[in-house]
């Protein structure tokens, strides 16, 4: 059984895991040019949307809803990532953007995923079924890793809100992008 303490830990953690794919996603795309399609996009949100549980049990204290959430976000970035290596799964299709230790981004996105599927299952299955005190839901926002943790996903949020924006304008984003529209 998992204290309410050790949760809460867990989950400062897994918004670090989520905000490294992030940096790495933002990395490859400054560094090495290569600009996301709209499924990198949308897999992108979906990270952003997973870190919705883990932001919630930091600043409210841990509850068996925030994984609910956090498996609801989980299963539509998979669907989201699953598509793209459906897309890329026939031999010799080169894939979009270069692979990352062995794999494209998408696959790494969609074992990423599952992991948080799986991760949350456990986590369901070793929380301490108590109710959270209410001196404990007050210190649950306090804790400055925490608060770091969480201004860091808030901080990517608004860097992926303006690279899309960027990206694709005010415009249906193109399906293979070469530019930014808006520094055109």
């Amino acid at each position: 059984m998992l204290s309410h303490r050790t949760e809460r830990f867990l989950n400062v953690l897994a918004l670090f895991a989520i905000s490294a794919v992030l940096i790495v996603a933002f990395a490859d795309q400054i560094l090495l040019g290569e600009l996301p399609c709209p499924l990198c996009l949308l897999q992108r949100a979906g990270f952003l949307l997973l870190a919705i549980g883990p932001v919630l049990t930091v600043m409210r204290g841990p509850q068996a809803a925030h994984y609910g959430v956090t498996i609801l976000a989980a299963l539509l970035g998979a669907g989201f990532a699953g598509r793209q290596v459906l897309l890329h799964i026939l031999p010799g299709d080169p894939g979009y953007g270069s692979p990352f230790l062995g794999l494209h981004f998408y696959t790494w996105a969609f074992v990423v995923f599952v992991a948080a599927l799986l991760a949350c299952a456990v986590m369901l299955l070793l929380r301490d079924p108590a109710p959270v005190a209410d001196e404990d839901k007050e210190r649950a926002g306090r804790p400055v890793l925490g608060g770091v943790a969480v201004a860091l996903i808030v901080v990517l949020a608004g860097l992926n809100t303006g690279s899309t924006l960027l990206e694709c304008g005010f415009d249906v984003c193109p399906g293979d992008p070469t530019e930014y529209r808006l520094l055109r």
